[in-house]
Protein backbone atom coordinates (compact mmCIF):
# COMPACT_ATOMS: atom_id res chain seq x y z
CA UNK A 1 0.00 0.00 0.00
CA UNK A 2 1.07 3.51 -1.10
CA UNK A 3 2.46 5.93 1.84
CA UNK A 4 -0.48 8.60 2.69
CA UNK A 5 0.31 11.62 1.25
CA UNK A 6 1.83 14.70 3.50
CA UNK A 7 -1.24 17.28 3.98
CA UNK A 8 0.06 20.78 4.36
CA UNK A 9 -1.03 24.52 3.57
CA UNK A 10 -0.85 25.06 0.12
CA UNK A 11 2.15 27.71 -0.68
CA UNK A 12 2.12 29.88 -3.74
CA UNK A 13 4.96 27.45 -5.01
CA UNK A 14 1.98 24.90 -5.23
CA UNK A 15 0.04 27.08 -7.87
CA UNK A 16 1.05 25.48 -10.77
CA UNK A 17 0.51 22.36 -9.94
CA UNK A 18 -2.81 23.06 -8.55
CA UNK A 19 -3.77 24.67 -11.74
CA UNK A 20 -2.25 21.69 -13.50
CA UNK A 21 -4.37 19.26 -11.48
CA UNK A 22 -7.16 21.69 -11.94
CA UNK A 23 -7.11 22.12 -15.40
CA UNK A 24 -7.32 18.25 -16.22
CA UNK A 25 -10.90 18.14 -13.97
CA UNK A 26 -12.10 21.39 -16.00
CA UNK A 27 -11.62 19.81 -19.27
CA UNK A 28 -12.11 16.03 -19.03
CA UNK A 29 -14.29 15.83 -16.18
CA UNK A 30 -17.76 17.08 -14.47
CA UNK A 31 -16.71 17.77 -11.22
CA UNK A 32 -16.33 21.12 -11.53
CA UNK A 33 -18.79 23.20 -14.00
CA UNK A 34 -16.49 25.26 -15.18
CA UNK A 35 -15.26 24.71 -19.37
CA UNK A 36 -12.58 27.11 -19.51
CA UNK A 37 -9.14 26.25 -17.28
CA UNK A 38 -8.78 29.56 -15.20
CA UNK A 39 -4.97 30.72 -15.63
CA UNK A 40 -2.40 30.53 -12.99
CA UNK A 41 -2.81 34.33 -12.12
CA UNK A 42 -6.80 33.69 -11.77
CA UNK A 43 -5.92 30.73 -9.66
CA UNK A 44 -3.92 32.80 -7.75
CA UNK A 45 -6.49 35.03 -6.79
CA UNK A 46 -8.90 32.09 -5.90
CA UNK A 47 -5.97 30.90 -3.15
CA UNK A 48 -5.54 34.69 -1.56
CA UNK A 49 -9.01 34.95 -0.95
CA UNK A 50 -9.66 31.76 0.86
CA UNK A 51 -6.46 32.96 2.73
CA UNK A 52 -7.89 36.23 3.34
CA UNK A 53 -10.79 34.88 5.02
CA UNK A 54 -8.53 32.34 7.24
CA UNK A 55 -9.91 29.39 5.98
CA UNK A 56 -7.84 26.24 4.98
CA UNK A 57 -6.27 25.72 1.62
CA UNK A 58 -4.19 22.50 0.99
CA UNK A 59 -1.68 20.82 -0.83
CA UNK A 60 -1.14 16.64 -0.22
CA UNK A 61 2.13 16.37 -1.56
CA UNK A 62 4.28 12.53 -2.18
CA UNK A 63 7.72 12.86 -2.25
CA UNK A 64 8.17 16.45 -4.14
CA UNK A 65 5.12 16.46 -6.22
CA UNK A 66 1.68 17.98 -5.63
CA UNK A 67 -0.68 15.21 -6.16
CA UNK A 68 -4.12 16.54 -4.94
CA UNK A 69 -5.26 19.83 -2.93
CA UNK A 70 -8.75 20.88 -0.92
CA UNK A 71 -9.84 24.02 0.42
CA UNK A 72 -13.10 25.56 2.10
CA UNK A 73 -15.11 28.30 1.15
CA UNK A 74 -18.07 30.33 2.49
CA UNK A 75 -20.91 28.29 1.30
CA UNK A 76 -22.66 31.45 0.42
CA UNK A 77 -21.50 35.36 0.77
CA UNK A 78 -24.79 36.14 2.72
CA UNK A 79 -24.27 36.71 6.56
CA UNK A 80 -26.65 33.94 7.78
CA UNK A 81 -24.25 31.97 5.96
CA UNK A 82 -21.30 31.68 8.44
CA UNK A 83 -21.67 29.00 9.79
CA UNK A 84 -21.55 27.17 6.26
CA UNK A 85 -18.65 26.46 4.34
CA UNK A 86 -18.38 24.76 1.22
CA UNK A 87 -15.51 21.84 0.33
CA UNK A 88 -13.60 21.41 -2.97
CA UNK A 89 -10.85 18.33 -3.30
CA UNK A 90 -9.34 17.59 -6.46
CA UNK A 91 -6.58 14.88 -7.14
CA UNK A 92 -4.20 14.23 -9.58
CA UNK A 93 -5.42 12.45 -12.87
CA UNK A 94 -4.00 9.08 -12.41
CA UNK A 95 -3.86 9.18 -8.15
CA UNK A 96 -7.35 8.81 -7.97
CA UNK A 97 -8.49 6.08 -5.26
CA UNK A 98 -5.54 5.90 -3.15
CA UNK A 99 -6.77 8.13 -0.43
CA UNK A 100 -5.69 11.13 -1.40
CA UNK A 101 -8.99 12.81 -1.11
CA UNK A 102 -9.80 11.40 2.44
CA UNK A 103 -6.73 12.47 3.46
CA UNK A 104 -7.42 16.06 2.63
CA UNK A 105 -11.14 15.85 3.30
CA UNK A 106 -10.03 14.50 7.11
CA UNK A 107 -7.64 17.67 7.36
CA UNK A 108 -10.39 19.96 6.31
CA UNK A 109 -13.29 18.95 8.62
CA UNK A 110 -10.96 19.39 11.42
CA UNK A 111 -9.20 22.57 10.32
CA UNK A 112 -13.46 24.14 9.96
CA UNK A 113 -14.14 22.62 13.65
CA UNK A 114 -11.24 24.13 15.26
CA UNK A 115 -12.22 27.70 13.54
CA UNK A 116 -15.91 27.55 14.96
CA UNK A 117 -17.66 26.48 11.94
CA UNK A 118 -20.93 24.25 12.45
CA UNK A 119 -21.82 22.93 8.70
CA UNK A 120 -19.68 21.94 5.97
CA UNK A 121 -21.49 21.16 2.62
CA UNK A 122 -20.32 19.52 -0.90
CA UNK A 123 -21.68 20.57 -4.07
CA UNK A 124 -20.90 17.81 -6.18
CA UNK A 125 -20.82 17.89 -10.13
CA UNK A 126 -22.55 14.96 -11.65
CA UNK A 127 -24.88 12.43 -9.91
CA UNK A 128 -23.10 9.92 -11.31
CA UNK A 129 -19.58 10.97 -9.51
CA UNK A 130 -19.72 7.93 -7.36
CA UNK A 131 -16.08 8.49 -6.28
CA UNK A 132 -16.22 11.84 -4.33
CA UNK A 133 -20.23 10.67 -3.27
CA UNK A 134 -18.84 8.02 -1.37
CA UNK A 135 -15.57 9.73 -0.07
CA UNK A 136 -18.07 12.18 1.83
CA UNK A 137 -20.21 9.86 2.82
CA UNK A 138 -17.11 8.08 4.46
CA UNK A 139 -16.52 11.07 6.73
CA UNK A 140 -19.93 11.74 7.86
CA UNK A 141 -21.72 13.32 5.00
CA UNK A 142 -25.17 12.98 4.47
CA UNK A 143 -27.25 13.46 0.66
CA UNK A 144 -29.56 15.98 1.28
CA UNK A 145 -30.16 16.61 -2.29
CA UNK A 146 -30.15 16.19 -6.33
CA UNK A 147 -30.68 19.28 -8.38
CA UNK A 148 -31.41 18.05 -11.67
CA UNK A 149 -30.37 19.09 -14.98
CA UNK A 150 -27.99 22.36 -13.30
CA UNK A 151 -25.23 22.33 -15.50
CA UNK A 152 -25.15 21.32 -19.06
CA UNK A 153 -21.08 20.54 -20.28
CA UNK A 154 -19.96 17.79 -23.08
CA UNK A 155 -23.21 18.28 -25.08
CA UNK A 156 -25.53 16.77 -22.00
CA UNK A 157 -26.97 17.58 -18.83
CA UNK A 158 -25.40 17.11 -15.65
CA UNK A 159 -26.80 17.10 -12.21
CA UNK A 160 -25.95 18.75 -8.98
CA UNK A 161 -25.54 16.62 -5.44
CA UNK A 162 -25.50 18.06 -2.19
CA UNK A 163 -24.22 16.54 0.85
CA UNK A 164 -23.57 17.85 4.23
CA UNK A 165 -22.08 17.37 7.36
CA UNK A 166 -22.73 19.03 11.10
CA UNK A 167 -18.99 20.37 12.23
CA UNK A 168 -18.51 20.56 16.41
CA UNK A 169 -21.95 20.75 17.79
CA UNK A 170 -23.31 21.37 14.40
CA UNK A 171 -27.17 23.01 15.37
CA UNK A 172 -26.83 21.26 18.29
CA UNK A 173 -26.35 24.85 20.16
CA UNK A 174 -26.14 28.36 19.41
CA UNK A 175 -22.56 29.54 18.39
CA UNK A 176 -20.69 31.60 21.11
CA UNK A 177 -19.21 34.24 17.85
CA UNK A 178 -18.89 34.42 14.48
CA UNK A 179 -16.05 32.45 13.37
CA UNK A 180 -14.66 35.50 10.73
CA UNK A 181 -13.96 37.37 13.94
CA UNK A 182 -12.60 34.78 16.78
Amino acid sequence: MPAQPLIRPATPADLPAIQSIYAHHVLHGLASFEEVPPDLEEMRRRFEEVGSRGLPYLAAVTGNSVVGYGYCNLFRARSAYRFALEDSIYVRDGMLGKGIGKALLAVLIERCTALGYRQLIAVIGDSGNAGSIQLHASLGFLRSGTLRSTGFKFGRWVDTVTMQRPLGPGDGSLPAEDPRTS
